[in-house]
Parts: structure tokens; C-alpha cells; sequence
């Protein structure tokens, strides 16, 4: 096919097959998935090392004057508001990635995402410089969430669009590099705090995690910048240069149709919300109830270990009953194994602390690994990365964001630990939420990009 009857180009390592079609050859589709991957574990390493820094340490250096459950309550809107500007950082990259393409955008997001994070390794405390501390670390993190708010739609969308037969399982990679991510964020953590003592983790430990963020950061951007751009969105192009359409932008276009939004946002709310439950705020309320720092964050690897085993298992299940089936099944399980694991919490065993978290675990990859294809088969390519995104994000926002607080504030009304009753009830709940989504989502396994 002649290139030179348009701007945009089929790269030489795509194989034509048919005018509207162009699949990636299997070195180029395996190139694209590893980056997706380590691209997201990046993303969530991150993201979740301040949702541990916050539960563990940020009460104590940002927030020192105020009573330690209300100091950790502080920590966490601080948390939320990463959560908050990440509908922003979706839209935004969701336009130009819809417009310019995925590639750019995706390497742009990973290099704000490690600049930020290494800026907060540097930061100074309370004790340093007063109120100015905790606004940086706001400011930060603001600017932090904008950049992750572009990151999973666009690592999606390149693994789905490169490898479009098996969209459940190639979308599986970013979806196991947010489990993988919270792994090593716990794991670098978890050995910075077992290897010194509680004075000098508050000291200076902590900061060891946030600046081994720049060198994940530059492996990430050699692996990205190798990476063609998506054939899919490539294909669409052409299609638009060959006959051009009086299309708006396409944060336009997904509010004016909303119903598709809305599902998108209801389908990941859930996972969203029980995944902050037992990986964020579960922490801080071990601590009330009597585990160690070394427990909790041990626990952790165990489920983010679990969650990286069983994303690509029940995403490729997904591919051959149904994003539908798999879905909702582990939402089921995600209601019903939250109570177990606050009973084993409560009971204060250590083994039932870790069996009982990998109950969970394997719950919320059922219901969360086939959500990456789900969402981007919703909606079609000029819109898919910012429809995706958008639900997404916003579905983050208000499911993993402000979960953690919610659950804190649920704490002190009930009359803090172990009344964990209310957050039982409300981890519950979201699951449930989200299976009204279930029911209102077409099946989409089987359609066509």
C-alpha cells in the first residue's frame, strides 16, 4: 500500500491484512507488552509507595500536631487528592493520545509520574520547614495524579491495539503491573523498614523508596521509546486523512453520550474501593489492632503476589466465556471475602492475617483483570482513549481516592478499632455497585476493534 497519500504512516513492522487492519509482528507485540507492563508497575509503584508512606510515616512528619488517627485521616485526603487530579490528567492525555497518538503521550505521563515521585524523596518535614511541608507534598501529589491519569489508558490501549485477537490477556499486562507495583513498592519498603530502626526510618529511611523511582523511571523510558506506535489508531488515521469528518473533541463526544461513560465508572468502582480497603487503609488499621509494620507489609506482598499471578489467569478466561461472567463472579466473591478478612484481622493471627488477604486478592483479580479490555472495547477508536481513561479515573477517584479516608472517618464514628463493622458493610457495598454496571454493560469479548 502506498504511504504517500497521507501524513500518517503504517510502520514497517506491521502486516497488512486487509485496508482497515494492521496487526504487529510477534516481536514488536511482545516488545509492546513488556512496556506496558513495566510502564504500569511504574505508574502504581509510584502511586501506592504514598498510599504506604501515608499509612505508615506521613501521619507522623507531615501532620505531627494532631492526634495520631485524625494525623493519618489528614495523610489520606492528602492521598485522595492524587486520586482527585487523575480525571484531569485522563482527559487531558485522553485528547492528544486520541488525536496525536498513544506513544507520545505514554512517555510523557511515566516521566512526570518519576520526577514527582523522586521530588517527594527530597522533600523536607514538618519538623524542617513548617505548614510548607505538608502543601508541597499536596502540590506534589497533585501533579503526580495528573500525570497518572494518562498512564493506564494509554498502556491499555497500546496492548490491546498491538495484539487485538487476545485483547483479555495482552490487556492483562498493564493490570499486572498495577499488582506489580504495589509488590515492589511494599517489598522496597518493607526491606528499607526491616533493615533500620523505627528513629531512623522516620529519620531518613523513608525517602530510600521515592528516589529509586528515578532509576525504575529510566529503564522505563529506554523500553517505551522502542515501542511503535499502536496499528490500530494508525489504521483510524488513515481512515480520517482518506475522508475527514467534522468530528469534535473527544471529551466532547464522550459526555454527549454519557450512558457508556457511566458504565465504564460503575464497572471499576468497585475493585477500585476494595483494593484501597486491603492494601492502603487495612494497613493503618492493622497498626491499631496490633500487627507490625513488617506483618502488614508482608501481607501485602502476598496479595500483590497473588494479584500478579491471577490477572493474566482470569483475563484470559475472559477471552473465552466473557467479560461479563468473570466480572461478576469476582465482584461476588470480593462482598463476601472482605468479611472475612476484617474476622481474621480482628482475631489478630498472623496466618489468618495472610491467608485470609489472599482470599481477597484472588477475588479482586477475578473481577479486575478483564476490565482493561472491557473498557476500551466500550468504545470505539477516536474515543477510546479518552472514554477508557475517563471512567477509569473517575471511577478511581471516587472508589480508591477517597476510600481510605472514608474508611477512616466510618472507624472513629463506630468508635475506632476493631469496630470494623461499617467499613465491612461499605467495602461491600461498592462491590455491589459495580455489579449493577455488570448488568448494564453489552458483552463485548467477541466484537470487533
Amino acid at each position: 500500500m502506498d504511504d504517500s497519500t497521507t501524513s500518517t504512516s503504517i510502520p514497517p513492522n506491521a502486516l497488512a491484512i486487509d485496508p482497515d487492519l494492521y496487526v504487529s509482528t510477534p516481536r514488536q507485540q511482545r516488545r509492546v507488552l513488556l512496556s506496558s507492563l513495566v510502564g504500569a508497575l511504574i505508574e502504581w509503584y509510584d502511586f501506592y509507595l504514598f498510599g504506604i508512606a501515608s499509612a505508615m510515616v506521613f501521619n507522623v512528619l507531615f501532620f505531627p500536631q494532631f492526634d495520631p488517627l485524625v494525623g493519618t485521616l489528614l495523610a489520606f485526603i492528602t492521598l485522595a487528592v492524587g486520586f482527585f487530579a487523575r480525571p484531569l490528567g485522563g482527559a487531558i492525555w485522553g485528547h492528544y493520545g486520541d488525536k496525536v497518538g498513544r506513544k507520545q503521550m505514554l512517555v510523557l505521563s511515566i516521566l512526570a509520574m518519576g520526577v514527582c515521585t523522586t521530588a517527594m524523596g527530597l522533600l523536607p518535614t514538618y519538623a524542617q520547614i513548617g505548614v510548607a511541608a505538608p502543601v508541597l507534598l499536596l502540590v506534589l501529589r497533585l501533579v503526580q495524579g495528573i500525570a497518572a491519569g494518562g498512564e493506564w489508558g494509554g498502556a491499555v490501549l497500546m496492548a490491546m491495539e498491538h495484539s487485538p485477537k487476545r485483547r483479555g490477556f495482552s490487556s492483562s499486562f498493564p493490570q499486572m503491573g498495577l499488582t506489580g507495583g504495589i509488590l515492589v513498592a511494599n517489598g522496597v519498603f518493607a526491606l528499607v523498614a526491616g533493615m533500620m530502626p523505627e528513629d531512623q526510618l522516620l529519620a531518613w529511611g523513608w525517602r530510600i523508596p521515592f528516589l529509586l523511582s528515578a532509576v525504575l523511571v529510566m529503564i522505563g523510558l529506554w523500553i517505551r521509546l522502542g515501542v511503535s506506535e499502536s496499528p490500530v489508531f494508525l489504521a483510524e488515521q488513515r481512515k480520517q486523512a482518506q475522508a475527514p469528518s467534522q468530528r469534535k473533541a473527544p471529551l466532547v463526544e464522550v459526555f454527549r453520550h454519557p450512558r457508556t461513560l457511566i458504565v465504564t465508572i460503575l464497572l471499576v468502582i468497585g475493585p477500585f474501593a476494595v483494593s484501597a480497603v486491603y492494601l492502603t487503609f487495612a494497613a493503618s488499621y492493622g497498626l491499631q489492632v496490633g500487627f507490625s509494620r513488617s506483618d502488614l507489609l508482608t501481607a501485602s506482598i502476598v496479595a500483590a503476589a497473588v494479584g500478579v499471578i491471577g490477572q493474566p489467569i482470569f483475563a484470559t478466561w475472559s477471552d473465552y466465556i466473557g467479560r461479563k461472567k468473570v466480572v461478576g463472579l469476582g465482584l461476588i466473591l470480593q462482598a463476601v471475602t472482605g468479611v472475612i478478612f476484617f474476622a481474621q484481622m480482628n482475631a489478630g493471627s498472623v496466618a489468618g492475617l495472610y491467608w485470609s488477604i489472599s482470599l481477597i486478592a484472588i477475588a479482586h483479580a477475578i473481577c479486575y483483570a478483564p476490565l482493561a479490555a472491557w473498557l476500551g472495547e466500550l468504545f470505539p477508536t477516536h474515543l477510546r482513549y479518552t472514554g477508557s481513561s475517563m471512567g477509569y479515573q473517575i471511577a478511581g477517584t471516587l472508589g480508591g481516592g477517597l476510600t481510605p479516608a472514608v474508611c477512616t472517618w466510618l472507624l472513629i464514628t463506630a468508635g475506632g478499632a476493631p469496630h470494623s463493622e461499617l467499613v465491612v458493610i461499605f467495602a461491600a457495598a461498592a462491590s455491589l455497585l459495580s455489579l449493577v454496571g455488570v448488568l448494564m454493560a453489552k458483552e463485548t469479548y467477541k466484537a470487533k476493534l
